[in-house]
């Protein structure tokens, strides 16, 4: 199974609620209470985000943090690679770094399989996020329908 770390998933709340309201700065307590998450994880995600450079981090009575692009210009791999480094679905996809890959016949549909899973996570952005979805019973996952849009079959 491929799965994010917890602290990414997390990185992807935090970063969504923040694009629910970009123009306000949140404060790492505020968000702890508004996402239920324990604010020493809340801080230690907010303070790596800022230092890939997704976050700015004001100081103050009035501070807090905020996004550093608009949250239609930050996409979930944005969130990913700051929080894990670069998307790699295997060893070989991104960084050549498989001791197999000279002699290894699946090594170029791994890497297709790869910029797939990538370009698919770079078109979704924090704006999207943002807006919850849902799947409706008995529909598969391809068939999201936006809450306050739906529409009967």
């Amino acid at each position: 199974m491929i799965r994010l770390t917890k602290l990414t998933d997390y990185g992807i709340v935090l970063m969504s609620h923040l694009a629910a309201e970009p123009t306000e700065l949140m404060t790492a307590s505020s968000l702890s209470r508004a996402t239920q998450l324990p604010l020493p994880t809340v801080s230690k995600i907010l303070k790596a985000l800022s230092r890939e450079g997704l976050l700015v981090s004001h100081r103050g009575v009035n501070g807090g943090y905020g996004l550093v692009r608009g949250p239609r210009d930050i996409s979930v791999a944005d969130v990913i690679a700051a929080m894990e480094g670069p998307i790699a679905m295997t060893e070989c996809s991104d960084l050549g770094e498989c001791e197999q890959e000279s002699f290894c016949m699946v090594r170029g549909n791994w890497q297709r399989i790869n910029d797939a899973v990538r370009n698919a996570l770079n078109g979704i952005s924090l704006e999207e996020m943002a807006h919850p979805f849902r799947v409706l019973p008995g529909e598969a996952s391809r068939n999201l329908v936006h809450l306050g849009n739906v529409t009967p079959h």
